[in-house]
């Protein structure tokens, strides 16, 4: 019975908990814009940018049509690392 009635409590606070990154819009009602880390992620190699900046090795969110699920767009957390996202979606 304990049992039960923790699992109750537990699925409420885990509903309760992530609506509040949800509005009417694409933008959450709390102003955050993660709606949750992409599931799929591939490794990136490291390498150097044109600018000639050495990027290290790392996970990143596999491509789709939006950026509200990078693990670097705000109100996200990377997996890999415990880093929260704090960068505003461009599109």
């Amino acid at each position: 019975m304990k049992t039960t009635i923790a699992l109750v409590v537990l699925a409420l606070t885990s509903t309760v908990a992530s609506a509040q990154y949800y509005g009417t819009s694409r933008t959450p009602s709390n102003g955050l814009y993660g709606t949750g880390s992409n599931t799929g992620s591939h490794q990136v190699d490291g390498h150097y940018t044109n600018r000639g900046t050495y990027v290290e090795p790392h996970q990143a969110t596999n491509p789709n049509t939006t950026q509200f699920d990078n693990y670097s767009t705000r109100g996200n957390v990377n997996p890999y690392n415990g880093n929260i996202g704090t960068r505003s979606p461009r599109y």
